[in-house]
């Protein structure tokens, strides 16, 4: 079903193109993603097709029963509001229908033998039958302890700026809309969440819309990719993966086509030089045909960044924790923490929002004092601190102030030394953009001068959180690019799986209750272990349970308690290990078979279900191979006593 149309809108700011002349379609189902450089008009763009900002020119058509909902990047909230009651706060039948069974309710506590109120109430109930509405108010918290906000009766002005970012979202979830337009929808959470969000968006039968570097949920979420580049629109129907073959030929066939072009030009050109007179019809055709070549020159390619920042030395005592321990008031967040860190270390630190993920990096950096235990640098250590904010930044400074207070000449990877105008340039800030204040510049372009401020000052040991947030995807492939080279240590903070599998070899998990495990390999690996020893665990835990719940044995019970397996029992016992090895393997092969079916939504979709399928079979295994080992270590005992 078609919902909207965008078309030939255009968008500039001053002499500066954001856009121009874009155009397409949005039927229900569509999962579009869109990409470019920051500063191209991706929010913009957003905008305009939310009716939030009116483009230049063209226009934006929406279905006469179509509701187009947006998640803004600064919500908006009503004074005193808490959090259920934002999430609650929409304006559908079913929404309302909630609003009105929880208002009859409370008046009716007040007055229990008010006859009215109690109509009112039966009415209310009603209406939730007719609407069925009854899960809502579930759903709601679901969404927010998914999001980490768990405390549901909050007041929401209370709450930090990514947690009402997590309000929003929850609310945006939850409220019924034909079109859901999301900016940047992972900033601001932790792993799980971001993995918890890409079911629900997988699931979801109305259109989005959507901003997001997160490579993977880009893959896995969207099946249309739109890139704004040099103010044009290019559009592939496909996911994450099979956009970038698609863009590859595409920028080949533009490669193919311009070297044609300059070809013929030169003929034209040296044709033009030999003096020709433009006296005839077929000489006056040839010297439009020149101009026309000219003319067909394509736009300047967008500038590539380049992170080529010298590092300084480092010595052989670097970073060294050492039973460290950290907490506030009654809370511990990290609990006899130590290690050692070794040249070219590369430690990703994940876990979810709130467990001391950001408290770690800031006691390597000084900038709190552990509890106890100690933190001791190296004498040679130059930190480099790339945080999630801005608030180091004077945003009344021009860039190039800013960039001057760390040095006015700066020395390159390969030894030459350079104005700081010239590396701005370097980090696609041209002449031109250098002179304007920082206020005045996007989320990503000022991420881009905070990271480019850090560098100057030649680290040796980067302390990156959150680097991710904001950053273009073309930023991103160059840092990681960097990183690879880069000769000192890397400890990063971040909920981006594709960047933590792409930059380190070493997990820090913060599990809860100040334990802070250590696991050796990148982001996936470390997934798929503490999966499997979840799944282990509960499956130890669940017949432990039913043992407790259960009354406890008569003497006259225990002797009817078997001495040896059924036939069944030791079948399975004798099969179970090669079975659960079985359905690992298939596990394997599907999600092999996943990866190479990326652009196939059909079929990924046949495989996201036999995954499940899979899945819940291995856990009855493991349930299974729980139950049997117990059983025989019982007849074991048994025949001992």
């Amino acid at each position: 079903m078609h919902i909207m149309s965008i078309e030939h809108i255009t968008k500039s700011y001053g002499d500066k193109i954001l856009f121009e002349d874009v155009t397409f379609g949005v039927e229900e189902g569509d999962k579009i993603g869109i990409i470019g450089v920051n500063g191209t008009g991706k929010s913009t763009l957003l905008k305009a097709v939310a009716g939030l900002e009116p483009p230049d020119a063209g226009s934006v058509s929406i279905g006469s029963r179509a509701v187009v909902r947006m998640l803004a990047q600064d919500p908006a909230f009503a004074p005193g509001e808490t959090a259920l009651e934002h999430v609650l706060g929409g304006d559908s039948p079913q929404l309302r229908a909630v609003r009105g069974y929880a208002a009859a309710l409370e008046a009716l506590a007040l007055r229990p033998e008010d006859d009215a109120l109690q109509a009112k109430l039966i009415a209310a109930n009603q209406r939730m039958d007719e609407l069925d509405a009854w899960t809502l108010e579930s759903e709601a918290k679901t969404a927010l302890s998914k999001l980490g906000i768990h405390d549901y009766d909050a007041r929401v002005e209370t709450f930090s700026g990514g947690q009402r970012k997590r309000v929003a979202m929850a609310a945006a979830l939850l409220q019924p809309s034909d079109v859901l337009i999301l900016d940047e929808p992972t900033n601001h959470i932790d792993n799980e969440s971001v993995a918890w969000l890409e079911s629900m968006l997988q699931k979801r039968r109305g259109a989005l819309l959507m901003i997001t570097h997160d490579r993977y949920f880009l893959d896995r979420v969207s099946n249309r990719v739109l890139e704004l580049d040099r103010g044009r629109a290019y559009f592939y129907e496909a996911n994450y993966s099979r956009f970038l073959e698609l863009k590859l030929e595409r920028e080949e066939r533009e490669a193919a086509s311009e070297a044609k072009r300059k070809n013929l030009l030169r003929n034209e050109l040296a044709w033009i030089r030999r003096g020709a007179q433009a006296r005839s019809t077929k000489q006056k055709a040839r010297i439009d045909r020149y101009e026309a070549l000219k003319a067909q020159a394509p736009k300047t390619a967008a500038g590539k960044l380049d992170v080529s920042v010298a590092s300084s030395r480092l010595g052989r005592k670097i970073v060294e924790l050492d039973d460290v321990s950290k907490g506030y008031g009654d809370r511990t967040l990290i609990r006899d923490f130590s290690y050692i860190a070794v040249p070219e270390d590369r430690v990703g630190i994940v876990g979810r929002n709130g467990t001391g993920k950001s408290t770690l990096l800031k006691l390597i950096a000084g900038r709190l004092a552990p509890d106890s235990g100690s933190v001791t640098l190296g004498e040679t250590v130059r930190l480099g601190w790339f945080s999630q904010e801005h608030e180091e930044m004077d945003e009344n400074l021009r860039v190039i102030e800013y960039i001057r207070e760390g040095a006015e000449q700066i020395r390159t990877a390969e030894g030459e030394s350079i104005s700081a105008g010239q590396m701005l340039e370097r980090f696609l800030f041209p002449p031109a953009a250098q002179w304007t204040p920082i206020s005045r510049l996007s989320g990503g372009e000022k991420r881009r001068l905070q990271l480019l401020r850090v560098l100057v000052d030649a680290p040796n040991v980067l302390l990156l959180d959150e680097p991710t947030n904001d950053l273009d995807i073309a930023t991103l492939s160059v840092l990681e690019d960097y990183l690879d080279d880069f000769p000192g240590v890397v400890f990063v903070v971040s909920h981006d799986r594709y960047f933590l599998d792409r930059t380190v070899d070493r997990i820090f998990a913060f599990e809860g209750e100040g334990v802070v495990l250590q696991h050796t390999g990148n982001y996936s690996e470390y997934q798929e272990h503490a999966d499997r020893r979840r799944a282990l665990e509960a499956a130890a835990e669940a017949p432990k349970a039913a043992k407790t719940a259960a009354p406890a044995a008569s003497a006259a019970d225990a002797k009817d308690r078997p001495t040896k397996m059924s036939y069944k029992d030791q079948k399975d016992f004798e099969q179970i290990d090669g079975w659960i090895a079985e359905t690992e393997g298939a596990l394997a092969r599907v999600a092999e078979d996943m990866e190479a079916a990326s652009s196939d939504s059909a079929r990924l979709q046949e495989l996201m279900a036999e995954q499940q399928r899979l899945e819940t079979k291995l856990d009855q295994l493991l349930e299974r191979w729980t139950e049997l080992n117990e059983l025989a270590e019982e007849i074991a005992s048994r025949k001992k006593g």
